[in-house]
């Protein structure tokens, strides 16, 4: 099967985008030819991979970037089986040549939703857009095939779309122990995820010896202030890093930070880092987001904090340092639970099945352990 990957707003790396489903397809025998923005993000495409580049959409600059993606995907419709798009925005005039072929949206977020939590979008423009933003969901599930990252998801749609949820790999072994020296973070930096919160958090914790460690890219409205908390020693930043990478850099630490805020985009959307902190053996300190709290609470993984309360974060940091039988017993309990439910493999068989189906291919394997992608 000659699978058609394309997104112009998540960096080429995106945990969900390469680092689980291309990496299924790639490890189920399939073709895959990625349109993504190489250059813009400093991206190195693996070897296994056919790349495409285009320019990056960001902020209210966008239409370049569709232009080119539009013009890629006309070129290389005509030899995919399946187009999968990972961007709503690329689901508005789709060249012909693209309506063509089977085409599947992968629908990450609560996009209606998350207009609230986009800074670039005009407040007064968000009330205008919601109604398009519904009636282009409603076109595009007409039209095309459909994959939800979440159960929440479903209420959206009319029809029965299966769900692929953000999970992670999860090792046969069980990591090492929490120290009692960091507390990390691992994710895109904005206000909306608590960045804010965790730099003031930081300022607490770096008076008791405890590194606040922020590993992802941030948006542009907060870098000044992660650059000076940078300056100031109370975080280390490291700014963009690969999914696995970043995980690696992540174990072994007292505490995985999950601070988002109310925002009506979380309200129904699990929080990955959640889970990936989890399969890491890092014990969870999460805000009262729904989907957070029925992952923490009935697994014992972690600590739960209210909205927008720094100070309250960083007693749970040292609370953890504080008792290392405790972190040890979180770590423990989290890596059970996401070694259960949440290993990636279990769910990419069916996420390659989902594609082979609509593409009229017959099924092909997906292997059970942990790739290595091949750069």
């Amino acid at each position: 099967m000659r699978v058609c990957v394309c997104t112009v707003v998540h960096h080429p790396e995106d945990a969900r985008i390469l680092h689980r489903q291309i990496r299924a397809l790639l490890d189920a025998g399939h073709e895959v030819t990625y349109i993504a923005p190489f250059r813009a993000c400093n991206a190195t495409p693996w070897r296994r991979i056919s790349p495409v580049d285009v320019p990056r959409a960001t902020g209210r600059r966008r239409w370049r970037a569709l232009r080119a993606a539009h013009r890629a995907l006309a070129e290389h419709a005509a030899y995919a089986d399946l187009i999968l798009l990972h961007d709503p925005e690329l689901l508005v005039s789709l060249p012909r040549e693209v309506r063509e072929r089977t085409v599947v949206w992968d629908v990450h977020e609560d996009t209606a939703a998350a207009l609230s939590a986009k800074g670039w979008v005009p407040g007064p423009a968000r009330p205008m857009l919601r109604p398009a933003v519904h009636r282009l969901e409603r076109r595009s599930e007409r039209r095309h095939r459909l994959l939800l990252a979440e159960e929440g998801y479903r209420s959206r749609f009319r029809g029965d779309h299966p769900v692929v949820p953000n999970t992670t790999y999860v090792s046969d072994l069980p990591p090492g122990p929490p120290d009692g020296r960091r507390a990390v973070y691992v994710g895109q930096l904005s206000r909306a995820r608590g960045a804010l919160d965790m730099i003031e958090m930081a300022r607490t914790l770096a008076a008791a010896g405890v590194l606040v460690e922020l590993i992802g890219a941030a948006d542009g409205d907060i870098k000044e202030q992660l650059r000076a908390a940078q300056r100031e020693g109370v975080v280390r930043w490291y700014g963009f890093v690969p999914n696995d990478r970043a995980l690696r850099i992540a174990e072994g630490a007292m505490a995985g930070l999950a601070l988002l805020h109310d925002e009506p985009n979380y309200r129904h959307s699990m929080p990955t880092k959640v889970v990936e902190y989890m399969a890491r053996g890092v014990p969870v300190i999460s805000t009262p987001n729904p989907p957070a709290v029925d992952i923490i609470e009935p697994t014992g993984c972690g600590l739960i904090v209210p909205f927008g309360d720094p100070e309250a974060a960083a007693k749970a940091v040292l609370q953890l340092r504080d008792d290392p039988e405790l972190r040890v017993d979180l770590g423990k309990r989290g890596y059970e639970a996401a070694r259960e439910r949440f290993h990636w493999p279990v769910h990419a068989e069916h996420f390659v099945a989902q594609l082979e189906a609509w593409a009229g291919r017959s099924p092909s394997f997906v292997p059970e352990a942990e790739p290595v992608p091949e750069f």
